[in-house]
């Protein structure tokens, strides 16, 4: 019974060492928002929201992560583009400026249609699906595309430090670089409407402190401490991101694409917009920037086919019957007026007498 007993107490002892080592002192958060967030949802709102579609945002730096032994198979940045594009659309002024289509993943999409057809065919045996059942996929205008067009490794690198008797320390520090492209192109055209590039450094660094000392002849003292910090690279793709679609709200604004709801705070975005992009120096052409080709974006959305009906009148008259027309029968006799005989002519030539 006390060996049982211990058994138990030892099972339950360790399911409990198990569970604490599962269990991180650093839980799960949504509420992680950064500065650059903030300001993507306090942009102005738009005069209407505009329907864009997403087809991808992929990794074209061809860089892989890097290590103390070099470079390993993972890739440097994300390999999620897109899904950080449509969060940073839907971001933007709290899901008011754009009706995002997520074209990412349209293979699944038009998949399960297909299936919703094959069912309904099958099983109802309907030749055509009605609408109200599966309607029509929407569409825009404007495509939404982009990259992640290069990542620079040790752009700067620096340190400091000092060293008295033994006791010193030192930091030292590196930056990284990571560039987004992002443009909106007309889907009547492809002409490209609005482009913007933002380049995002990526911080990190180490600082640590260190004693190597005698306090006796033959007593030694050694102690060192120190801390390191990496920004996570998929925080800085995302503020990337968010930025890109910041200033192409603004660079789409002046192009005539869309309009604020606000003019005075439209004005207001678009002058500090131009300013940061000129370092304050802003050139008298960058004011009034030349409108694209493509005048009008917006495709009419598609409606489902339905017969029209004939008017009752046309129906009538069309549906009114009209009688044969009798003709004759092959199979009775035909009779016909006999042929006349030619007539001799008169014996005098000055006759006036006519022969019937």
């Amino acid at each position: 019974m006390g060996l049982a007993l211990m058994a138990t107490m030892a099972l339950a002892g360790c399911d409990t060492s198990l569970r604490d080592a599962y269990e991180s002192k650093y839980a799960a958060s949504v509420g992680m928002m950064t500065a650059q967030n903030r300001a993507l949802r306090s942009i102005p709102l738009p005069h209407e929201r505009v329907t864009v579609a997403v087809y991808g945002l992929p990794d074209l730096t061809g860089q892989y992560k890097e290590d103390d032994t070099g470079q390993n198979l993972s890739r440097a940045v994300t390999q999620a583009g897109a899904a950080v594009l449509i969060k940073a659309l839907q971001d933007a002024g709290e899901r008011r400026w754009f009706s995002v289509l997520d074209r990412s993943n349209l293979d699944n999409i038009l998949r399960e249609r297909q299936i919703v057809t094959e069912m309904r065919r099958i099983y109802r045996n309907e030749s055509q699906i009605d609408p109200k059942v599966l309607g029509p996929l929407d569409h825009s205008g404007i495509l939404i595309e982009g990259e992640i067009t290069g990542y620079d490794t040790n752009t700067m690198t620096g340190g400091l430090g000092a060293r008295y008797l033994g006791i010193g320390g030192h930091r030292r520090w590196k930056l990284d670089t990571v560039t987004v492209s992002l443009r909106a192109v007309s889907a009547t055209t492809s002409e490209v409407l609005a482009s913007v590039v933002v380049r995002k450094p990526i911080a990190s660094y180490a600082t640590q402190g260190n004693v190597f000392t005698y306090i006796a002849l033959d007593e030694l003292v050694e102690a060192e401490a120190g801390y390191a910090m990496n920004e996570p690279k998929q925080i800085a793709v995302e503020q990337a991101v968010e930025k890109a679609v910041m200033a192409l709200v603004a660079e789409g604004a002046m192009a005539g694409l869309w309009k604020f709801k606000d003019h005075a705070a439209g004005q207001h975005y678009m002058a500090s917009y131009t300013a940061q992009k000129f370092d304050g120096d802003v050139p008298h052409r960058a004011l009034r920037p030349k409108a694209p080709n493509t005048r009008n974006t917006a495709i009419p959305a598609t409606v489902p086919h339905r017969p029209v009906a004939r008017p009752a009148t046309v129906r009538r008259v069309s549906e009114r019957r009209v009688a044969p027309v009798r003709t004759p029968s092959t199979s009775a006799p035909v009779r016909t007026a006999p042929a006349q005989r030619p007539t001799a002519p008169p014996d005098n030539p000055d006759s006036d007498e006519v022969v019937g």
